[in-house]
């Protein structure tokens, strides 16, 4: 069985989540009573039809107080029947949650005559902080649409074929910002640019010519050989430590060149001794 929890503040794709989980062949269930969780687990243990059981949960706010504090001891009760359990954790910065509800004119559900929408999305956080504290994988939704952060789940949930840590490498330009959830950012804005030779500059890391001119720059190659000495020395003993999702970033200015080709190569090697390895280019879309 497979039971991923889904959760996070209002506004950051809960629902979202749940709908991407329910095209891919999950029972999911909204607004679950956290005190329920393990009751849960074990009926769809016992009484599913399926052989490999799916099933999703959205747990937030909306719950009482005391049983999003048990959490932690819930979570661990639900671990101890053996059932691989994901928690998933969406987030957005505060801006971001005050402009969404404020575009689809919804009530927050912890807002009243005395609390405003600010107030409410505060107190959220803080009841919902055994939950963030123990997520496997954390999203920051802020810069994502609906269909990257459909893309991103589809990555990193549901795109694994071993168990095991899932490794995620992602090339990203600084100009948009660092991802948030990375756990570790390599900056490569040192090595020469593409973007100032005219005839590549519309091309990107995956483009052949691109590739030729970095793989031809002795910095790009000496960097690539520390960066992946590194990764794959230390990886493993992430995987070791039973952590669900490593994310390492690699920066560039733009995304587009520097970043792209040295993820690609990253990637490749990686995949030649770690299961779950993931490649994705945040600014190429």
């Amino acid at each position: 069985m497979r039971l991923i929890i889904v959760s996070g503040r209002s506004g950051s794709g809960k629902s979202t989540a749940l709908n991407v989980l329910e095209d891919n062949g999950y029972y999911c269930i909204d607004n679950l009573p956290a005190g329920l969780l393990p009751e849960l687990a074990e009926r769809a243990l016992v009484h599913t039809e399926m052989l490999q059981p799916l099933v999703a949960v959205s747990i937030d706010a909306r719950n009482l107080p005391s049983h999003l504090s048990r959490f932690p001891d819930l979570l661990e009760e639900v671990r101890a029947r053996h059932i691989k359990c994901d928690v998933l954790y969406l987030d957005a910065d505060e801006e971001t949650l005050l402009k969404r509800f404020s575009e689809t004119r919804r009530r927050h559900p912890l807002s009243n005559a005395n609390r405003s929408l600010a107030e409410a999305i505060n107190v959220e956080s803080v009841l919902l902080g055994p939950i963030a504290d123990l997520a496997d994988l954390k999203i920051n939704t802020t810069s994502l649409n609906l269909y990257q952060l459909r893309d991103a789940i589809k990555l990193r949930l549901l795109n694994q074929p071993e168990p095991g840590t899932a490794f995620l490498v992602e090339s990203f330009g600084f100009k948009r910002g660092m991802p948030v959830d990375a756990d570790l950012v390599f900056d490569v804005r040192c090595l020469p640019n593409p973007y100032w030779k005219p005839e590549l500059r519309e091309q990107s890391g995956l483009d052949q010519p691109v590739a030729e001119y970095l793989a031809a720059q002795p910095d790009v190659e000496e960097m690539f050989q520390d960066i992946s000495t590194y990764l794959l020395k230390w990886l493993p003993r992430f995987a070791a430590s039973n952590r669900a999702y490593v994310t390492i970033a690699i920066g560039c200015t733009g995304g587009h060149h520097r970043s792209v080709y040295l993820t690609e190569r990253l990637g490749q090697t990686l995949q030649q001794s770690l299961k779950n390895v993931q490649v994705r280019h945040r600014d190429l879309s």
